[in-house]
């Protein structure tokens, strides 16, 4: 049986990835700006199916973190796999299978919400035929079907997720990151988010990193790493952090290990 917190001893980035390479593997990662190190030895697994939350205060790194793996900054220390995939030798390869929900706004607001999506397909290289199939299957999953035709600049804030979350799965990545999605979010857009991607995990093995300083969206059946300035403090099951730091709850670890109030 497969070990999900191990990498194949022949994967990795001298050759073609074994099948069992993890789909995210980020080893002694460090960044600095200037003289402030934001991140420090970072280093942590993603197996296949896992939703794991990374939760971490305002300026805790994990925006910086989602930029070095997104190939946005360059790493200069450390290793960033995906599916084995080292992605400073083989940027192509790795990240075509990464889907990606930045923190700020990414549409087009003149375009229409397909016009958004056709584009998205036709910079990972799909046939206009195959992106409609698969853009149309992302939408409905959404609920936004009868908005295809519409402008990005009409709908509500929820909706604009809702479609740059459809958008992140017409290439059909088997990571995927989402960095502070509910940010601005009523709380029905957030519930509808967080079920979304509980889902796609569950049914349909996608390997999900959600970053986010609100500890109420991290619930018992996830995996969680609490960062703090830049390290890792803590890692694992919800119910196995809550355990190990002592205390009855996430709100109360998290707090236990970072000395600071959480929101």
């Amino acid at each position: 049986m497969l070990d999900l917190n191990t990498e194949a001893a022949d994967g990795g980035a001298a050759g073609a990835p074994a099948r069992e390479a993890l789909p995210l593997v980020v080893e002694g990662l460090s960044h600095s700006f200037g003289e402030r190190q934001a991140l420090r030895e970072v280093s942590f697994k993603l197996g296949r199916g896992d939703r794991t939350m990374l939760l971490g205060l305002n300026g805790a790194g994990k925006t910086t973190l989602f930029s070095l793996i997104t190939r946005l900054y360059n790493h200069r220390s450390g290793s960033i796999r995906i599916f084995g995939w080292e992605i400073k030798q083989k940027p192509s390869e790795a990240l075509a299978r990464l889907g990606v929900v930045f923190q700020l706004a990414t549409l087009d607001l003149e375009l229409s919400v397909a016009q958004n999506l056709y584009y998205h397909a036709a910079l990972h290289g799909l046939p206009r035929r195959e992106a409609g199939v698969r853009l149309r299957r992302e939408i409905e999953r959404v609920g936004l079907t009868d908005r295809l035709r519409e402008h990005a600049r009409t709908l509500s804030g929820g909706q604009r997720r809702r479609v740059e979350i459809a958008r992140a799965l017409v290439h059909r990545p088997r990571v995927l990151l989402l960095d502070e999605p509910t940010v601005g979010l009523d709380v029905a857009s957030r519930q509808f988010l967080l079920d979304h991607v509980r889902m796609l995990c569950r049914e349909e093995g996608i390997a999900a990193l959600w970053a986010t300083h609100l500890i109420d969206e991290v619930d018992s059946a996830a995996r969680v790493i609490v960062l703090h300035r830049g390290r890792i403090l803590a890692e694992g099951p919800v119910p196995e952090v809550i355990r190990r730091a002592n205390a009855s709850s996430m709100r109360e670890a998290f707090d236990k290990l970072t000395g600071e109030r959480g929101e």
